[in-house]
């Protein structure tokens, strides 16, 4: 499990009680995982980790026909937990610079010119999905945070970086 999806399961269950369906139900209709390294199939793994860690606790069960729900709560060492996660992140670059690219770049020449430039065309096409979907996001998200705004405008600009780096290749290469 990733400190991610700690940090999400913690966080949530800091608000309020929840079942595992609940928090799958909350990543998938906020699309928590394009905007973070969580994985929705790992919500389940992560409460029975954190449960085995004493981070969350089963507080009740509810019967929905014929399931049983665990509703669970964060504890104490949870809340330290979660707190420790959300300092360590504060403390960390928002983007890692780590890329394959630079790799494949320094065999590039092992490549038919007209294929690299096909990839790097798709390149750019995923990148302005990108800026697409992150355009929409903040559309669904009206009234934002300023905390949040900035967050946007953070992405903008990496996706504005990435598209002058493609740009720029693509004259090189052309």
């Amino acid at each position: 499990m990733t400190s991610s999806t700690r940090m999400l399961v913690l966080g949530l269950l800091q608000q309020r009680p929840m079942h595992g369906y609940e928090i799958t139900q909350l990543v998938a209709e906020n699309e928590l995982d394009r905007w973070a390294p969580v994985l929705p199939g790992s919500i389940y793994h992560a409460l029975t980790t954190l449960e085995r860690d004493g981070l969350v606790r089963a507080e009740a069960e509810e019967r929905t026909g014929d399931r049983r729900r665990r509703i669970y709560a964060i504890t104490p060492a949870g809340r330290t937990e979660l707190e420790g996660l959300l300092l360590d992140v504060l403390a960390q670059p928002p983007h890692g610079l780590q890329s394959a690219l630079p790799l494949a770049l320094a065999w590039i020449e092992l490549l038919p010119r007209e294929r690299v430039l096909a990839r790097l065309a798709v390149a750019m096409e995923r990148l302005t999905a990108a800026r697409q979907r992150y355009r929409q996001g903040r559309e669904l998200k009206s009234g934002l945070s300023p905390l949040a705004e900035a967050v946007f405008d953070n992405a903008e600009a990496i996706i504005d970086a990435d598209e002058c780096l493609l740009r720029r290749l693509l004259d090189l290469l052309s």
